[in-house]
């Protein structure tokens, strides 16, 4: 005979092995789902893979693995190469790229990848090699083709042009941070980038400039001393980013009537700080056009720099100070000391940024010419 105490025990437990039932299948059916996302995760690479060499982009890894079970779909290309064809044909190698994607919101891509990335054309010397330290990267919005967003950040980036032969690096910087994305009302037949830059302690001092020598080697003195950056633009025009000589990619630009809107520009060097906006664009002979609305702190050190206070002492001012020296000798000399304070004040208008003192004025480019203000001081070449 059947002990019935023990049928009600074992009743009380089926529910128990319900759940535990539950859970397998859910568990195996979740199983399967990854499975499957994971191999279609590796067909639409393949998929993006060919779409990219049609259009002239080449990508390639030595080794290609799928895993992140069970959350997430994670992607490791190791020793991988990016190639875009052009005049000139570049291409991009990398030790390791890790892209990952949370099941639950395939819209967003989040990146990491290791340095050092070696630039170099078709041949196939190293042009630049960049490093840092940590590279984050993230793309939001349906990929390849609807992308709404992209942001990089890198910290202690370093850059070294290996053509020159220079072990140091032409740039370095803290932390360097660059968010990109499409600009409202932009439209195929007129593009439009906006984008932010952030650098902390920048320092570029050894980078070659489009500038004359003499406002090349002043721009330089100036880079040596760590900078803190913050730019918020518009770049209106750009539908071709295949690689190009740079004078040919101004040249298209300026046929697109391509136009830099700076919404915001903010840059800090120990006790000087600029802000302006404004917006610059090419002429048809290559030259720089714009304005930029400036207000900064610190004018003095700037102007010094510069060298504007030989400004004063050449052309129609320089000759009337020479003419007070030739009436009573060394009043010329004492008019040009006394010149620095009405500089500053013919500069444009006192004002406060950031609570401190500060001169506001335009910064004006005409034809390649730079004016501070009313003074012209110096002329950038043409950039095609």
């Amino acid at each position: 005979m059947s002990n019935p105490s023990s049928r009600p025990s074992r009743s009380r437990r089926w529910p128990l092995f319900l759940v535990l039932g539950l859970v397998v299948a859910l568990a195996a059916a979740w199983t399967g789902f990854w499975f499957y996302a994971a191999a279609q995760a590796k067909t639409e690479i393949a998929s993006w893979r060919e779409r990219e060499r049609q259009a002239g982009r080449r990508q390639d890894c030595a080794s290609l693995s799928v895993g992140g079970y069970p959350f997430r779909i994670e992607v490791r290309c190791a020793d991988g190469s990016f190639e875009l064809r052009g005049t000139p044909t570049l291409r991009l190698d990398l030790p390791s790229v890790l892209a990952v994607v949370q099941v639950y919101d395939p819209r967003l891509l989040i990146g990491e990848f290791k340095g050092p990335l070696n630039v170099s054309q078709q041949r196939g010397r190293s042009e630049f090699i960049l490093d840092w330290d940590v590279g984050r990267a993230s793309v939001r919005g349906r990929l390849p083709s609807q992308i709404e967003r992209v942001s990089l950040a890198l910290e202690a980036l370093s850059i070294r042009d290996s053509g020159t032969g220079n072990a140091d690096p032409t740039f370095k910087a803290q932390h360097f941070e660059l968010h990109g994305r499409q600009a409202p009302g932009s439209s195929a037949d007129n593009p439009s980038i906006q984008a932010v830059l952030r650098l902390d302690a920048a320092v570029a001092d050894k980078l070659e400039t489009v500038f004359d020598a003499a406002v090349a080697d002043k721009l330089r003195a100036l880079a040596a001393t760590p900078i803190d950056t913050e730019i918020t633009a518009t770049l209106r025009g750009v539908d071709d980013i295949s690689p190009k000589p740079w004078p040919l990619w101004f040249k298209q630009w300026q046929a697109r009537d391509g136009t830099l809107a700076i919404e915001n520009a903010r840059l800090a060097q120990q006790d000087v700080i600029v802000r302006g906006a404004g917006a610059l664009k090419l002429n048809p002979g290559g030259g720089l056009n714009g304005e930029l609305q400036v207000a900064v702190v610190g004018i003095e050190k700037i102007l010094k720099m510069f060298d504007i206070d030989r400004i004063l002492s050449e052309g129609q001012i320089g000759a009337t100070f020479n003419a007070l020296d030739r009436l009573i000798p060394g009043l010329g000399g004492v008019a040009r000391q006394s010149a620095g304070p009405g500089l500053i004040a013919a500069l444009g208008e006192r004002t406060t940024l950031e609570g401190k003192p500060a001169v506001a004025f335009p910064v004006r480019f005409v034809d390649g010419a730079v004016f501070l203000g009313p003074f012209q001081v110096g002329v950038l070449p043409p950039l095609f």
